[in-house]
């Protein structure tokens, strides 16, 4: 049975950091692309980042230069690092995997992923 379990989340001051960490299983994730979405209340999911296995990744405009993303494949685990986190960061982030049909963009990953793990909350106050 494939999971994904999200862990890392927590309360934070706004400018503290926090690393969010999604360990996969049950299969093999070598031909996977794996990545963060996070969804805050009200409002729909969104992209936050993406990595291949190669290591290429990507990030919505709104992590760049704060987040960054990693991932262990010999442990099938990516990372998720969040510095200077803000208010407007609060949401529920949840990790995801799927295979990228050849050509497509990291950061199309939303469309493509097969496996979803079930969230970890991060709440950021001001």
């Amino acid at each position: 049975q494939v999971q994904l379990v999200e862990s890392g989340g927590g309360f934070v001051q706004a400018g503290g950091s926090l690393r969010l960490s999604c360990a996969a299983s049950g299969r093999t994730f070598s031909d996977y692309a794996m990545g963060w979405f996070r969804q805050a209340p009200g409002k729909e999911r969104e992209f936050v980042s993406a990595i291949r296995w190669s290591g290429v990744n990507t990030y919505a405009d709104s992590a760049k230069g704060r987040f960054t993303i990693s991932r262990d494949n010999g442990k099938n685990t990516v990372y998720l690092q969040m510095n200077s986190l803000k208010p407007e960061d609060t949401a529920v982030y949840y990790c995801a995997a799927g295979r990228l049909p050849y050509g497509t963009g990291v950061s199309s990953l939303g469309n493509y992923a097969t496996y979803w793990g079930q969230g970890t909350q991060v709440t950021v106050s001001s």
